[in-house]
């Protein structure tokens, strides 16, 4: 077994120019299936809300949530660097309370570093956060906690003057410590040049293909998620028309009183 990624892999990766794969986990068994797969970063995002939990937004997960699917993925993965998302407001209202939710992601999750979504608001936190000990992934672009303010999923930093904030953003979450930035839903040559401009890496979602490597939820490539599916997403599979053509076909059989046959019987 190789041996676990670590902040400075990823550093290194970066400088020499090999893209970083970065996917979703939210258990146990699909966390070892993408650490078997090679896969350099499992995040347990707060994406669980739509994905596995049904909410429409990921603004109602909650701190016990997310610690209890950073557990399960953590006992999966081996290699892969676990980062986990902080929740809504689990890092807005006190330095106090941001530094013992994020610790509790670290220390009862087993996560490596946690990620934190915006710019200029949270410095303050990222360097608090870096300065004990607790590395920090940034998070720019599209910011689903923000969805609502946002009025509603769409690419940013279209305009000039907001694509020159989004750089600046990007630069000053450098220099706050966060070791890594993901840049989600922003014109390509916009994340080509933040991209360039840093010495962390950025991670793409739907940002082109400049990035140092690329983020995608994992249902979604898999062909497991409902509902509408965003541009910037490839399916590699259909595992939902499989699942429920293997579902149909046993309650066929056991309707039919064809399983369990004798092979599956003492």
């Amino acid at each position: 077994m190789n041996k676990a990624l670590t902040i400075v892999d990823l550093q290194k990766m970066k400088q020499d120019k090999q893209p970083i794969t970065m996917l979703t986990a939210y258990d146990y068994p699909l966390a070892v299936m993408l650490d078997e797969a090679g896969i350099d970063i499992i995040l347990v995002g707060d994406s669980l809300g739509n994905v596995v939990l049904g909410y429409d937004t990921t603004v109602p997960v909650t701190m016990d949530q997310m610690t209890h699917h950073v557990q399960a993925v953590t006992r999966g993965a081996k290699r892969a660097l676990v980062v986990a998302d902080m929740p809504f407001l689990s890092y807005h209202l006190s330095k106090e309370e941001t530094l013992r939710n994020a610790g509790r992601l670290l220390q009862q999750g087993g996560a490596k570093a946690v990620k934190i979504e915006g710019g200029q608001a949270v410095l303050k936190t990222v360097q608090a956060l870096t300065a004990a000990g607790i590395p920090v992934t940034g998070h720019l672009g599209l910011t689903p906690q923000s969805v609502h303010q946002m009025g509603g999923y769409r690419v940013q930093a279209k305009t000039a003057s907001a694509a020159e904030q989004l750089l600046t953003d990007a630069r000053c979450l450098q220099e706050a410590g966060a070791f890594a930035l993901v840049l989600e839903c922003i014109p390509a040559a916009l994340a080509k040049q933040v991209t360039a401009a840093l010495h962390i890496p950025a991670i793409g979602i739907g940002a082109g293909l400049d990035c140092d490597g690329q983020v995608l939820v994992t249902h979604d490539l898999l062909g497991l998620s409902t509902g509408f599916t965003p541009k910037f997403v490839k399916r590699y599979a259909n595992l939902q028309q499989d699942i429920g053509q293997a579902l149909a076909s046993y309650r066929d059989e056991v309707q039919q009183k064809k399983f369990p046959a004798p092979e599956h019987s003492f």
